[in-house]
């Protein structure tokens, strides 16, 4: 089962830079890196309700807003800060540097999350071989763009 995992996060990985070019495109067309951001979110958003609507799960969304702490719901917010910071920087550094980049930041955020145990994250302290790691992917993004 694991092997599923493995493929699927490689899948998604692989999907990122893919999803960057096509909001690129969309940018050039509509003139404006935030109405391609939008767009994105939207059709996101009417495929996930169609998932929805066709799985017949329920959307408890009134009795979660009530039940849950405020910056649970900024998810949102990052999500589009990300697709709009990819449409903007997919063609300013290419595909590789902006996913190295990305990569590295995500990695780096996430050594944090685990080390300090946040966000429900379970606990992996901080390890020579996990800053070796994130430092040699930022010297690989560094790579790339030369």
């Amino acid at each position: 089962m694991q092997l599923v995992y493995v493929l699927l996060a490689l899948v998604a990985g692989m999907l990122m830079p893919v999803q960057a070019g096509i909001n690129s495109q969309l940018k050039n067309q509509v003139l404006s890196t935030e109405a391609a951001a939008f767009v994105s979110f939207a059709v996101g958003t009417l495929a996930l309700g169609v998932y929805l609507a066709l799985r017949r799960l329920p959307l408890p969304l009134a009795a979660a807003m009530g039940q849950t702490s405020w910056w649970m719901w900024t998810g949102g917010l990052l999500g589009a800060f990300f697709v709009a910071a990819t449409v903007y920087l997919a063609y300013k550094l290419g595909a590789g540097t902006m996913m190295g980049l990305i990569i590295a930041g995500q990695l780096s955020a996430a050594i944090l999350l685990d080390h300090y145990a946040l966000l429900g994250f379970p606990p992996h302290p901080v390890s020579w071989q996990r800053l070796l790691g994130a430092a040699l992917l930022a010297a690989g993004a560094i790579l790339i763009r030369r």
